[in-house]
């Protein structure tokens, strides 16, 4: 594979940025088997957005020769208040996540973020060196990146301590791509700022998209938009989340399941903005098909093929296709899947609360 099918494979959906292309064309030039991570908190059943569409963009680094690695942020956890701040329980989970990304993601390396900490000898040094680069207002302007607000009252010490960490762990885990979500993007933005002057090397960040909820988006005010022009916040709140099961589809859901949760889900007619129906077809369906069917009578048009999601897009903003068609076809492209995830864990389904 030559250069330009990996960034091609490296870049494509759902990849939203990269900082930058042109650092990752001379990384890919210049070193075959680049190191890249993508660090979470360990903090409930595993969905859509958390395992398949964050593991299929770990299968894109894999393929295009990247040594990946997904890092279990077990004591980001324990400060984050996940799990009840239970060690048992986050171990416990621990194991779960990485017998799902390990099925899901063959050959990804899985690193503990205790193991790691206790194996590197400078990193709390590190950590101390960093934070020195950091005031409180630039830590609490990131706590958007564990799910908390710059304004909440309740904020311990300990929590002060997360972004610094997060930024660390890139440094002890040597890596070249740092790989995220687009909520994390200021913590990114933070270490290609700090890295620089501590000689230490910087990696290339690369943030893909959030799969929204199935519900209707909460809309926030104008209080909410950034110094970057975008709302981060209405992106971060509208994702799909572990902590509102119901908006979310799992990988331990059923056929059944998933058609009635796609049934209720917000899919208003011809509109394609903020679509979550639509969102599950351009970047879970197209992602794995080449091609999309969506079954109908024929006295309602019959069946009709789509070879990508634009056309899909185009036709039901048109009002050529029905929510509920779009919905019922979804809802069989995503249990194919979820299908073999939830074959997997038949029987042995982790109970969290």
């Amino acid at each position: 594979m030559d250069v330009t099918e990996k960034l091609d494979l490296i870049m494509r959906e759902p990849v939203e940025e990269v900082i930058t292309k042109d650092e990752l064309k001379t990384l890919l030039e210049t070193n075959p088997h680049p190191k890249h991570y993508i660090g979470l908190e360990i903090s409930g059943i595993l969905h859509l957005g958390s395992l398949v569409l964050t593991g299929f963009k770990i299968n894109d680094f894999i393929k295009a020769g990247v040594h990946a690695t997904v890092f279990l942020a077990d004591w980001h956890t324990y400060i984050n208040d996940k799990l009840g701040g239970d060690w048992d329980r986050i171990r416990e989970v621990s194991r779960y996540y990485s017998d799902a990304f390990k099925f899901f993601c063959p050959g990804v390396n899985i690193v503990l973020g205790s193991d790691l900490y206790d194996r590197t000898d400078d990193y709390w040094e590190n950590f101390v060196r960093f934070s020195k680069h950091m005031t409180v207002a630039r830590t609490m302007r990131s706590m958007t990146i564990m799910g908390r607000s710059e304004k909440e009252g309740n904020i311990d010490l300990s929590q002060l301590m997360y972004p610094p960490m997060q930024s660390v762990d890139i440094k002890a885990l040597d890596l070249d791509i740092a790989h995220a979500g687009m909520d994390q993007r200021k913590i990114h933005v933070l270490v290609r700022e700090i890295f620089p002057k501590m000689g230490w090397k910087v990696p290339v960040c690369i943030h893909h998209h959030l799969l929204p909820g199935l519900s209707e988006p909460e809309p926030l005010g104008q209080a909410a938009r950034t110094e970057e022009g975008e709302s981060e916040e209405i992106r971060v709140s509208s994702k799909m989340s572990k902590s509102k099961p119901a908006s979310g589809i799992t990988i331990h859901d059923d056929e059944q399941v998933i058609r009635d949760k796609l049934a209720k889900a917000f899919c208003p007619v011809g509109v394609a903005q903020n679509n979550p129906v639509l969102e599950l077809v351009r970047y879970v369906v197209f992602h794995q098909f080449s091609d999309f069917v969506i079954e109908r009578p024929a006295k309602y048009g019959g069946s009709i093929s789509y070879s990508s999601y634009k056309e899909v897009e185009r036709d039901f903003i048109d009002k050529k296709i029905h929510p509920m068609d779009l919905k019922n076809a979804a809802a069989k492209y995503v249990n194919k899947v979820v299908e073999p995830v939830r074959t997997h864990f038949k029987g042995r389904e982790p109970k969290i609360n």
